[in-house]
């Protein structure tokens, strides 16, 4: 009964476990981003954001209030307070680095300078001596359970004293035009090469399937030099015509081959009624070549979104025109251990072009596969 019409493939349900495995493997890492985005640093440092619903075990490095905070308490000079910030529980804790858990929770130890400590179960911890304290206040080292804590901190902080709030900003005004420009340009050049007969269109046609495989960095330093020149160099608008000289290509070789597909009947009924080429082309094939022109847009949000080589060759690197990919690259060598900030950081990057995906991904199988059969 197999290969009979009206049948299912037996093959069906492995491509759809297949399918099913490769969107697993791009939603969880996605998702864990998305949680350790939430996590305060030392949760995100002691545990794997699957733990993050439940409590987990860490050591603490905890200082002591300044010696400003003392109290006289008869005889003795008091420092006191909670290791803990946010609740939880103390298995041990210890006066040195060496040993986390020299002492259980209540026990008293003696320290430097006849300082006596003690850090109950709940977190409060006394220290007391019998003259005043001065300097640096002593450090206690601390085995704790605490509760799932999660927080807006780290987007505060990324949003507002990294400097990612500028470059946000910056990527959109970089990427909006970038997107849209080409779009235009390479809607008419579709239409001529699809409809249109003149000397030289195979030609043409062959020359852009042939600018697809050709590498952006070898025309980086000389269309700066060009730049330069012109008088736009380190400014929007040489970005975006570097952009759209880039992704031109693919735009008219997707628009085009979508563009022969259509409906000879209805173009040729235009041109019987009177129609000029460019009425056609703006009331008949604009509206149905949506598909495809919303596919293209997609590839050319997303790649220049995340552009960074571009755009630091045509734009610079200084903190008014600085993208975000280049503050994201800032952030991993300044902020290298600091990772709740870098996760705040890289969903932020990722959100807009999830939603535009989201937005428009119907439309990218119609636009890809458009032309592809007869």
């Amino acid at each position: 009964m197999e290969n009979i019409a009206g049948t299912k493939s037996s093959l069906v349900w492995s491509v759809n476990l297949a399918v099913l495995a490769l969107v697993l493997l791009w939603t969880i890492p996605t998702f864990g981003l998305l949680v350790s985005s939430f996590r305060d640093r030392d949760q995100l440092a002691s545990s794997g954001w699957w733990q993050a619903m439940f409590s987990s075990q860490q050591n603490i490095i905890f200082r002591a209030g300044a010696a400003e905070t003392q109290r006289q308490d008869g005889a003795q000079w008091v420092i006191d307070g909670s290791v803990l910030e946010a609740g939880g529980e103390v298995k041990a804790w210890g006066i040195t680095s060496k040993d986390h858990a020299a002492f259980a929770p209540g026990a008293v130890a003696t320290m430097a300078d006849g300082v006596s400590a003690t850090v109950a179960a709940d977190g409060a911890y006394r220290l007391s001596a019998g003259k005043a304290f001065e300097g640096r206040s002593p450090r206690l080292f601390v085995t704790a359970v605490t509760p799932p804590r999660f927080t807006l901190d780290n987007y505060r902080k990324v949003l507002f004293a990294q400097g990612l709030g500028r470059s946000f900003l910056n990527t959109m005004t970089v990427t909006i035009p970038a997107t849209v420009i080409p779009i235009l340009i390479a809607a008419f050049a579709a239409f001529a090469l699809a409809w249109m007969e003149f000397p030289g269109r195979a030609l043409i046609i062959a020359t852009v399937v042939g600018l697809l495989v050709v590498p952006l960095q070898l025309s980086l330093i000389p269309l700066l030099k060009l730049h330069n020149q012109l008088g736009i160099g380190k400014e929007y608008l040489g970005i975006w015509l570097a952009h759209s000289g880039f992704g031109l290509p693919l735009a008219i070789y997707l628009l085009r081959n979508y563009m022969v597909g259509l409906p000879r009947e209805i173009i040729e009924s235009a041109r019987v009624d009177g129609a000029t080429d460019f009425q056609i082309f703006l009331k008949i094939i604009l509206p149905l070549s949506f598909p495809a022109l919303a596919s293209f847009a997609i590839f050319q949000f997303l790649w220049t979104w995340n552009d960074l080589l571009v755009a630091i060759v045509f734009l610079g690197n200084s903190a008014d025109q600085l993208v975000m990919t280049g503050v994201l690259k800032e952030l991993l060598g300044s902020k290298g251990g600091e990772w709740e900030i870098l996760a705040a950081s890289a969903f932020v990057s990722i959100s807009v072009p999830l939603v535009v995906f989201f937005a428009m991904q119907k439309y990218l199988v119609r636009g890809l596969l458009a032309g592809s059969v007869k």
